[in-house]
């Protein structure tokens, strides 16, 4: 008894799907793994802390700029800390901050944790008036209770960024 159909018609159809289906499974496997390596995660300072963020992974937290963190150096390099009122992560960052980064202001910052624990930012997001803090930021701290009842969320304002040189 042999394996393969006896009409020629089947036959053509057998080898077209086992020529296929490796090629389709390679092609997803391959979209995965690429979406994978350019996936960010978001995480407040609390959350980097419980899930343990390994030294140079690229990741983005956010939370409150914390009043009176903020040191400008002469060598362009700002250094200050986000908080989320659970935990605090100090963020150093080397470039133009937007022009509406303040004390106390709901930000979003991308780059990777050094070894020493320090968030190194490759780049700087901040909220763009008054009423606007970014969706992540406002639904974490919503999360963890620390939400501000006086300020207003609106998800649809552009975020205004500044980035370092690359």
């Amino acid at each position: 008894m042999s394996l393969l159909p006896k009409s020629r018609k089947a036959r053509r159809r057998l080898m077209a799907v086992a020529v296929a289906a490796p090629i389709l499974a390679a092609g997803a496997f391959l979209s995965v793994y690429a979406i994978g390596d350019g996936a960010v995660f978001f995480y407040t300072p609390a959350q980097a802390k419980a899930k343990h963020v390994p030294s140079g992974r690229t990741v983005r937290i956010g939370g409150l700029v914390e009043r009176g963190s903020v040191a400008k150096g002469p060598d362009g390099l700002v250094s200050f800390t986000v908080t989320d009122k659970i935990a605090t992560d100090k963020v150093e960052f080397r470039g133009d901050l937007p022009d509406l980064f303040r004390e106390g202001q709901g930000v979003v910052t991308q780059g990777a944790y050094r070894a020493d624990g320090v968030f190194v930012a490759k780049e700087v997001l901040a909220k763009h008036d008054e009423r606007y803090m970014p969706k992540e930021v406002a639904d974490a701290l919503k999360k963890s209770g620390q939400w501000r009842p006086d300020a207003t969320v609106s998800s649809t304002a552009p975020m205004v960024g500044g980035s370092m040189n690359r």
